[in-house]
């Protein structure tokens, strides 16, 4: 059982529904959520997104513009967007690098087998994305997740994913930090935290 489940008291546990990504989406569309809703759909249930603050909001852009500069085409990088796992979790993660395609993910969210790296950079919510999110991508079988833990100014790299999550897990504070589909993207950790 994962984290999320778990944190549902016993009583109600028989008693609850599961929604699928197909459900999450006709909510969307139907107007039950709308784009300014912070929700993300994880193994079939809502969760809440923390607030974006201000020292997020530039990790990201740090992290945009340094995987921009090095990407040349050979990946797409996609800030904030959703990503479909089928069939019960369509999370948002703070950074993807995305396989090339060329309708750029017009006609379809990207599913798992289209990403290279997942980033999460976690500020009010470390426990949920180490926890939940970073294995979720793992047992999905994306090849590489950061988490980036503001609070403790690190980066965890996580490569070889399983059934359990992932196999390797590296924390880096000081130097730098590359995703291995892009080795050249060099992101200085003091460029990260200021």
């Amino acid at each position: 059982m994962n984290a999320v489940a778990e944190s549902i008291p016993p009583s109600l546990a028989s008693a609850r529904h599961r929604l699928s990504v197909a459900d999450f989406q006709k909510m969307a569309e139907t107007g039950i959520l709308n784009e300014n809703d912070r929700i993300e759909l994880i193994d079939g249930i809502l969760v809440d997104m923390a607030p974006i603050g201000s020292r997020h909001a530039s990790i990201v852009d740090c992290l945009v513009e340094a995987l921009i500069l090095a990407a040349e085409g050979k990946v797409l990088v996609r800030a904030q967007g959703p990503l479909e796992i089928p069939r019960h979790s369509e999370p948002m993660p703070d950074l993807l690098l995305l396989k090339p395609r060329p309708d750029r993910y017009r006609r379809a969210l990207p599913l798992p087998a289209d990403v290279l790296l997942a980033v999460e950079v976690a500020d009010s919510a470390t426990v949920r994305d180490r926890d939940i999110k970073i294995p979720l991508y793992g047992k999905h079988g994306i090849p590489e997740a950061w988490l980036v833990d503001v609070g403790r100014r690190t980066v965890t790299v996580y490569t070889e994913p399983s059934a359990l999550g992932y196999h390797s897990a590296r924390e880096i504070s000081e130097g730098q930090v590359s995703p291995a589909c892009l080795p050249r993207a060099e992101v200085k950790i003091s460029f990260l935290f200021g």
